[in-house]
């Protein structure tokens, strides 16, 4: 089974090439931006209900009074609105959590005092010493009561046993394997080509975790991740945020929806919709992405808010292979004077998809774009943070399988308190990391750029 399994598992990643990003296409960004038209201002959602005009507007220009001029939140809000239906809310508290162990923390302190649900939706969940304590604590909180749902996608879950989720099972706790590997156990048509790549925690539908971290080992204070080739164990670089306040009912929503349209069993009725209350004062949207939407929204969320950045833009993010509509995006971003930073790994778990973004360097580079490569660590976050005002965290990888077949989802946080914190990590990250200049980079081995080629042959399926 040790054999098959890893066989299996290749066999079906390879299938997914006939099946998947090959024959997807991401929408115009520039079309979504020319039909929008700005309202003024954008509608925000509070606690108590919708807010008036009047309230929305002078919630917006309290926000925009706080940094340097911008136009960006209008323009950006008005194209989101125009192809979301998820709405922008206010009274929401934000705290950044950046690597593993602060993140397990937090989740844990908040399960650990969950009265009525937990809903846990994630990508991977290892049968490691992480995933085992998640495992106890979700059990320990079933048996005193409170409802444990769990959604994991097959793929990411493909290495850990059965025995570990039917463990779950047995104790009560609801577990929906999206997409089944096993096409006999498909609840609708079998589709591999569709991952769910999601990270979301949601205690008592009021307090949610979301970001890029799994639940797995590698982002423990001790890591046992290793990059292939190396003896030396490396550690995972990450971030989350927890979010309390109205925003955590448009994430709950999310995962219902998840549930319902893979066809899980019904649901324990619990409050999963309870009455919130204002906890910060920090916009928030919950941004969720699928396949088969011509709008994709987190592309659109990437390219529109890089579109209408004007003073500085700096993303991180784990899988960078973009393309050409980001890469002009960013391109013309430096050309007005933006200051473009990308802090990008040094380090991979994926050989192809780190060839395949350096050969777009050059291009970046000779417009004026910024490209650090992070040392020490396997880079995994995924964030940006725009005109110290404009922030998003989420499970969203820069590349095409992301944000054309996958199941995403991001939060944007309108705060200029929290885009502080997002430029300190940032500027943490930076001074890790190594820069790429451009005369250094064009003097680089054939080998390298003969692998960076092939690898662009497969980037759409990267």
């Amino acid at each position: 089974m040790k054999i098959i399994r890893p066989f299996l598992l290749f066999f079906l990643s390879v299938s997914l090439l006939s099946l998947g990003g090959g024959c997807a296409t991401l929408p115009k960004v520039s079309d979504a931006i020319d039909n929008a038209s700005i309202q003024e201002p954008p509608q925000i959602l509070s606690a108590k209900g919708l807010l008036s005009p009047e309230k929305s507007k002078a919630l917006m220009e309290r926000l925009k009074r706080s940094v340097a001029p911008t136009d960006m939140l209008e323009r950006y809000s008005a194209v989101i609105e125009s192809v979301s239906g998820s709405p922008l809310t206010s009274g929401n508290k934000v705290t950044l959590l950046i690597d593993g162990p602060a993140t397990y923390a937090a989740m844990f302190k908040a399960m650990e005092n969950a009265r009525d649900h937990i809903n846990l939706e994630t990508f991977i969940i290892d049968d490691d010493e992480t995933g085992r304590r998640f495992s106890d604590l979700l059990l320990k909180k079933q048996a005193e009561g409170v409802q444990v749902n769990l959604i994991y996608d097959s793929r990411g879950g493909f290495r850990t046993p059965a025995a570990f989720f039917q463990r779950l099972r047995d104790a009560g706790i609801q577990v929906l394997a999206f997409n089944p590997v096993n096409p006999l156990e498909a609840r609708k048509s079998w589709n591999l080509a569709h991952p769910d790549h999601r990270k979301i925690l949601i205690v008592d539908g009021k307090i949610v975790f979301t970001g890029g971290i799994n639940i797995s080992s590698v982002y423990s204070s001790s890591p046992s991740g290793k990059i292939p080739g190396t003896k030396a164990p490396i550690p995972w670089r990450d971030t989350d945020v927890q979010i309390e306040g109205p925003v955590a009912a448009e994430f709950q929503k999310l995962f219902l929806d998840t549930w319902k349209t893979q066809k899980g069993p019904n649901l324990s009725d619990r409050n999963y919709f309870p009455d919130l209350k204002a906890e910060g004062h920090a916009l928030v949207r919950a941004v969720g992405s699928s396949p088969g939407e011509a709008n994709r929204l987190t592309f659109v969320l990437y390219v529109s808010a890089i579109t209408f950045s004007e003073r500085s833009l700096h993303l991180t993010n784990a899988y960078f292979v973009p393309d050409a509509e980001t890469i002009k995006a960013l391109c013309d971003a430096a050309g007005r004077g933006v200051d473009v930073k990308i802090v990008l790994p040094g380090n991979t778990d994926a050989s192809l998809t780190l060839s395949a973004g350096r050969y777009h360097y050059s291009d970046l580079l000779k417009s004026g774009v910024k490209l650090y490569e992070r040392r020490d660590v396997l880079l995994h976050a995924k964030t940006a943070v725009i005109d110290n005002v404009w922030s998003t965290v989420g499970s969203t990888n820069m590349d095409f399988w992301s944000f054309s077949s996958n199941d995403e989802v991001n939060a944007v946080i309108l705060s200029k308190e929290f885009a502080a914190e997002m430029e300190r990590m940032f500027a943490g990250d930076v001074a890790k990391s190594h820069e790429i200049r451009l005369e250094e980079w064009e003097t680089r081995p054939l080998l390298p750029r003969i692998q960076e080629w092939f690898a662009h042959q497969f980037e759409r399926w990267l």
